[in-house]
């Protein structure tokens, strides 16, 4: 059964038993800094579960997009992803634990074909400090619901996880309790952990057994559904909040007890081919079926890389049909890791040349069921990453030459003072730089973090020095909005040599925190059509949300190498701060200045062109705002 069928399947379902759809909300939240990314289905709903009415009523159901980056090096392996999709159903104060755990398993047994015979599940074997009972009642409906079918379901109580890698599964279990570690839900973690005033309540999760044959003893242990192994695949959670913890550390009974429950499509469609390996699903095989196109090489020979490459573009692809560009900061810097790890193991495979062209389309045809209302810039999402992907293969390409220098050099390990000259110089991000040291085996001092932060701090020391006196580029203060302008005045000047004339140099500014006065050469007043053209340009380099960074460099090289734009060379002193706006090795910008500037274009905003005058004979004015 294909991905989206599964989603359709259950959605339906939901319906027919009295659930409202609603539309899933973005991989990005608005207006919540807790978190970078939507990671669970409840969490768009967590009002609601703590107490707020839902306009659509107390049964809801949805399917979820969501992302979740602290997994980001388990992928790799069958069942791991950064990104997946949350089914989920709600019942606010209506329906408990017996409509809840009758419906799944209908859903999963009648509606999608499992097997009941592999179902396992777990229910919560109580709190004595905190005088939480042992969730009996779960598991005595889950009994019922086994025996109904002919299964015999005998409860067992393992407690810690690690006492079933020693016992394993005695013949006839079905149901096994566990502490708070595994069958707890608060936002907190476990009981202990639970924060006051918060809903909490034991959980009852569900697993799909793909056989004895997939567990490996002598790394996990003895199989049981906690176990780490690859015999059971947890399919489904069934949180049942029916406490609140109390101001005094207790736990006390709601009246009002909601229902949160979440399955993941990608495990469930994978359970419906019996695939314990998620990555055969529909959502990704065709992906890896172009992989090995490209690439020449087979799957089972290549799993690691080819499942990263399919999870990381599948992430990247829904983050840029939302609306997110690459960038340095946040969001925009998890977008550019995944697609930048997604381009290193492309060339691990011996894929060296751009080949996002040629997934990303297959990536948007599988997702082309999601609704419109989350996805709303799918049409220039491949652009925003091959954009992405240019820039960084010319990085890639510089920053690995000079890692592969220094490693020669090197008789010992690369020291954290290397990799800061390849962030400096090449624009090489430290991240990658350690990457990469430990995948072509490459050695690293032991305090090279401490050391990378180090050769940080000194640049900062150095860089406050050397700006005191120098050109201060008609800044009236360094607040935040000044320097928003003072980074748009760079481009300014780069968009106006690109367009309009080579020649063209800076003859002053004025900078506020209000608007940017530039003065520059130019023989006759612009027309319309070339101030268009130059705002739009602008604004496209803007929107881009291209990483700004600074080196300091012998004036000689700044001149003579690295082609940087000045103008009072001659009193510059032997070391100076240059700006590049964009790739390293192509920039858009690339200034003698001694700054401040923003981290990253995309915070600027909208650049517009208010008037265009002349200033004296042969120099005209430009007054620019941004909105």
């Amino acid at each position: 059964m294909d991905a989206n069928t599964v989603r359709k399947k259950f959605l339906d379902f939901q319906i027919s038993k009295g659930h409202k759809a609603i539309q899933p909300a973005p991989l990005v939240l608005e207006g919540d800094p807790t978190t970078l990314f939507t990671g669970s289905g409840m969490q768009p709903l967590l009002p609601y579960l703590l107490g707020k009415e839902h306009p659509l009523g107390t049964r809801l159901c949805d399917s979820q997009p969501s992302m979740r980056l602290q997994d980001i090096e388990e992928v790799g392996d069958p069942r791991h992803t950064t990104v997946f999709e949350m089914l989920g159903n709600w019942s606010l104060g209506d329906y408990f634990k017996e409509e809840q755990i009758r419906n799944f398993f209908e859903f999963l047994t009648k509606e999608i074909g499992l097997d009941p015979e592999k179902i396992y599940v777990s229910c919560f074997i109580g709190n004595e400090k905190y005088g939480i009972p042992k969730d009996t009642e779960s598991a005595e409906i889950w009994q019922k619901v086994f025996q109904e079918v002919g299964i015999e379901a005998k409860i067992v109580e393992i407690g810690e996880a690690s006492n079933g890698d020693k016992r394993g599964i005695k013949p006839g279990e079905r149901i096994f309790f566990y502490n708070d570690k595994e069958n707890w839900w608060s936002r907190g973690g476990g009981c202990e952990t639970t924060p006051i005033g918060d809903p909490c309540g034991p959980d009852s999760e569900v697993f799909y057994d793909f056989g004895e044959d997939k567990q490996d003893i002598e790394k996990y242990g003895l199989s049981h559904p906690a176990s780490d192994g690859a015999r059971f695949l947890e399919i489904g959670n069934q949180v049942f909040m029916q406490y609140r913890r109390n101001e005094d550390g207790t736990f006390s009974e709601l009246e009002k007890k909601n229902v949160d429950f979440g399955a993941g499509l990608e495990r469930v469609t994978a359970a419906s081919i019996g695939s314990f390996d998620v990555f055969k699903i529909s959502l990704m095989k065709p992906i890896i079926d172009k992989l090995e196109e490209l690439s020449g090489k087979k799957y089972d020979n290549n799993t690691d890389e080819m499942r990263v490459i399919t999870d990381h573009i599948r992430g990247a692809y829904l983050l840029a049909s939302q609306g997110l560009v690459p960038s340095n900061k946040t969001q925009g810097y998890a977008m550019r890791r995944l697609l930048r790890r997604a381009i290193l193991r492309a060339l691990d495979l011996g894929i060296s040349s751009n080949f996002l062209a040629e997934i990303v389309p297959i990536v948007a045809e599988n997702y082309k069921e999601l609704p419109d209302s989350i996805l709303t810039h799918r049409d220039t999402a491949l652009d925003v990453m091959l954009r992405e992907e240019n820039a960084f293969r010319k990085t890639l390409s510089k920053g690995l030459r000079e890692l592969g220098k220094l490693a020669k050099q090197s008789k010992e390990s690369l020291s954290g003072y290397d990799l800061f000259k390849l962030q400096d110089t090449y624009g090489f991000p430290m991240e990658l730089s350690v990457e990469e040291c430990y995948r072509e085996g490459i050695k690293l001092s032991e305090n090279y973090r401490q050391e990378f932060d180090e050769a940080l701090r000194e640049q900062r020391e150095r860089s406050q020095t050397a700006s005191k006196g120098m050109f201060k580029g008609g800044l009236e203060d360094h607040g935040e909005q000044t320097v928003k302008y003072h980074t748009a005045t760079h481009l300014l000047l780069s968009a106006l040599q690109q367009l309009i004339s080579p020649d063209i140099v800076q003859k002053g500014s004025n900078i506020t925190a209000d608007r940017v006065r530039f003065d520059f050469n130019l023989d006759h007043k612009m027309t319309p059509e070339e101030i268009e053209k130059v705002e739009k340009q602008v604004n496209e380099w803007i929107s881009a949300d291209l990483p700004v960074v600074f080196g300091e460099y012998d004036k000689e090289y700044a001149r003579d190498t690295l082609k940087a734009h000045g103008e009072f060379w001659e009193k510059y002193p032997d070391k100076l701060k240059v700006y590049t706006i964009g790739d390293f090795d192509n920039p858009v910008s690339r200034e003698v200045c001694g700054g401040p500037h923003v981290e990253h274009t995309g915070v600027i905003g909208k650049f517009k062109i208010v008037k265009e005058s002349s200033s004296s004979a042969g120099v005209r004015r430009i007054k620019a705002i941004l909105e």
